[in-house]
């Protein structure tokens, strides 16, 4: 079994609305409360940080399923959007909606497409960020695929 370690450093230096810094290797970057929060918004936080590592994990697993299966990928590309609920001062991270946008090439056979419309479901079961929110974390799939 092969272990992969990924490191974060985090330098916090004051309160709530204070801001800090991330350096994960090639993550490095301000954090802070979103503005939405009523935080300073300098940076990123951990709402956008959950939604982008959703995203990219999504993304990357669908183009890796499309290139095992060697569909006549065109292009592709996602807009992923996060959903946090605040309930009597309780935050909750709701739902994060994945709107992938997937085309073939011309020559693309209506096999290709039914291959490709599983791959687009698959690809949410299979990537590891989405294995790890399961059960906390609802997540939306709507696809367009031509």
């Amino acid at each position: 079994m092969a272990q992969h370690h990924f490191h974060l450093e985090a330098a916090w230096p004051g309160g709530r609305n204070s801001s800090g810094s991330i350096d994960a290797g090639n993550l490095k970057t301000e954090i802070s409360i979103p503005s939405e929060m009523d935080g300073p918004g300098i940076g990123t936080n951990p709402d956008e940080m959950l939604l982008g590592a959703a995203a990219t994990c999504y993304v990357i697993t669908l183009a890796a399923m499309i290139e095992r299966r060697e569909l006549p990928l065109k292009e592709m590309s996602l807009n992923s959007e996060g959903i946090v609920d605040v309930t009597d001062g309780v935050f909750t991270y709701e739902k994060i909606i994945h709107k992938p946008y997937v085309v073939l090439e011309e020559n693309a056979t209506e096999k290709d497409y039914k291959i490709l419309r599983k791959l687009v479901e698959k690809a949410e079961t299979s990537c590891m960020i989405s294995r790890a929110i399961q059960g906390n974390v609802v997540l939306e799939l709507q696809p367009v695929v031509k």
